[in-house]
Formats: structure tokens, C-alpha cells, sequence
């Protein structure tokens, strides 16, 4: 298993070779995410590690999918959603046009779950979204749109605590194992690869969501992101956190008002 010693060694060769950097995230998440996947692929030291991630494009692949996190569901903290359809809805109605970016999308819940809403509020004609992660495997799952259906029971508990209007199922076709969801709910939807650490301004949206990314990262590069959130934001556009992240101590703070305390939710003001 790679030492903590170790890891800045390791996060070099990776920023040297293939341009990813995160020498600035949680250290302790990438040691333990590290290890899981040396440990997944019986490998024994840092010197194996590194000879496959340079030598096996497909070990390399999987590896950035591993120390992603990739945590999502449908309708995750419904008193969220509630506060968006509340506070940041009325708003996004005043604009002819409307850009949306969920940065960290992870497999798509949320991004659906955020259409659903849309649609129920008669904005989706009206809206383009934009979805993106680090993470190809993530990418791939959310354009297929394709879930489990273990968990739709406490899916649709939450569609109907934010204040869903229909049935769950009415925006899925299921065989009975999986669902997917309805082409309809993908057609405004544009979901690519984009890495928060290297690559610039997006596009310019009235609302951002990256909801519980910015926790593995160091203060530094959370300032660093907060501020091309910023960059990408028209004034009196929305910034929407995780519940355990925060704008306070960011050099962007003084230009956003907070709309939400509890949901984390933001406006551009300045």
C-alpha cells in the first residue's frame, strides 16, 4: 500500500504524464481511495502502481473512475429541491433563455432529478443543461440514463417531499430490474467531461450546482474553483453548494448574498 510519504511522488508522475492534477485534494481521501484500488487490483507498492497507470491506458481509465467520488441519487435532500423550486425558479422565469451547469454530476441523478423539476415548472422548453465530470465512466452512465431499481421506493418518497406534481414513474420505462429514463428528459441535456482543477470557464449559466465536490478538495483550490464559478456566473445568477461547504471563507464571498443558509444556496450580486 502507497504511504503518505509517497503520494506527492505519485500525484507528480500523474500531473507530468497525463495532466491531471490533485495535488491539492483531501490527502486523506486520495490515500484511502488509492489504496482501495491497489488494493482491487493486487497491487503492492507505489513503484506497481505507477508502472501500470503509465503503461496501461484501461488501468488508468479505471483508476481516475476510482478516486473520483462518484455519490449520487434521485432527489437527494429534498428540502433542497423545495428551496430551488422557491427561491431560484421565480427568477430563472424572467430569462428568455436559460443555462444550467451541475459541475460533478456524477451517474446523472441529479441532473434528471433537476429536469424532472424543470419540466413540472414549465422552464424546460426554455433550458439548456449542462453536466459535467471528471469522471468518463460517470459521463457515459448519465448519458445512458439507465438505474437500478432498488431504490425507487425512497426515490419517490423525495419527488413528493420537494414537491413533485406527477408520478415518479411517469419520467421512466422499467423492465422491472433497471429504469430508464424518458428521451424527453435528455434532449435539452449536453453531458462532458470537464476537470474543475485544469479547465476553464464552462459557459455562462444562471445557476451552477456542485453539490459536495468542493469538501475533497484543500482550501486552496476550493478557492480556486469558487472563483470560476464566479467567472462563469452572469450577475444575479445562483450558486448552489453542498450543506457542508461553504462560501464564507472564500475571496469570492463578498460578491454573492446568501438565499438559502441551510441549502447553501447563493446569488451573484456584485
Amino acid at each position: 500500500m502507497i504511504q503518505s510519504n509517497e503520494l506527492e511522488e505519485l500525484l507528480f508522475t500523474i500531473k507530468k504524464q497525463f495532466d491531471y492534477d490533485f495535488s491539492n485534494y483531501s490527502k486523506a481521501s486520495m490515500l484511502r481511495r488509492i489504496n482501495r484500488f491497489m488494493e482491487i487490483n493486487s497491487m503492492k507498492s507505489s513503484v506497481d502502481l505507477k508502472f501500470e497507470l503509465i503503461n496501461n491506458p484501461i488501468i488508468f481509465k479505471n483508476f481516475i473512475n476510482e478516486i473520483v467520488v462518484n455519490v449520487s441519487e434521485f432527489f437527494r435532500d429534498p428540502s433542497f429541491y423545495k428551496s430551488l423550486i422557491t427561491n431560484v425558479f421565480p427568477y430563472l422565469e424572467s430569462y428568455p433563455k436559460i443555462n444550467i451547469w451541475s459541475a460533478g454530476c456524477s451517474l446523472g441523478e441529479e441532473t434528471y432529478s433537476i429536469n424532472i423539476l424543470l419540466k413540472e415548472n414549465y422552464l424546460i422548453h426554455k433550458t439548456r443543461l449542462y453536466a459535467t465530470d471528471i469522471s468518463s465512466n460517470a459521463i457515459d452512465k448519465s448519458r445512458k440514463g439507465i438505474y437500478s431499481n432498488n431504490n425507487f421506493k425512497d426515490y419517490t418518497k423525495n419527488y413528493f417531499k420537494c414537491g413533485g406534481k406527477n408520478s415518479l414513474s411517469d419520467y421512466f420505462i422499467s423492465d422491472g430490474k433497471d429504469s430508464i429514463i424518458n428521451s424527453d428528459l435528455k434532449e435539452n441535456i449536453l453531458f462532458t467531461n470537464h476537470n474543475l482543477v485544469t479547465d476553464g470557464v464552462f459557459k455562462e449559466c444562471q445557476l451552477i450546482l456542485c453539490r459536495n465536490v468542493l469538501i475533497y478538495f484543500d482550501n486552496e483550490l476550493q478557492d480556486k474553483v469558487l472563483k470560476l464559478f464566479y467567472d462563469s456566473l452572469p450577475i444575479h445568477g445562483f450558486l448552489v453548494l453542498g450543506k457542508k461547504e461553504s462560501l464564507r471563507f472564500s475571496s469570492v464571498y463578498e460578491h454573492f448574498k446568501e438565499i438559502d443558509q441551510n441549502e447553501k444556496i447563493y446569488q451573484k450580486i456584485k
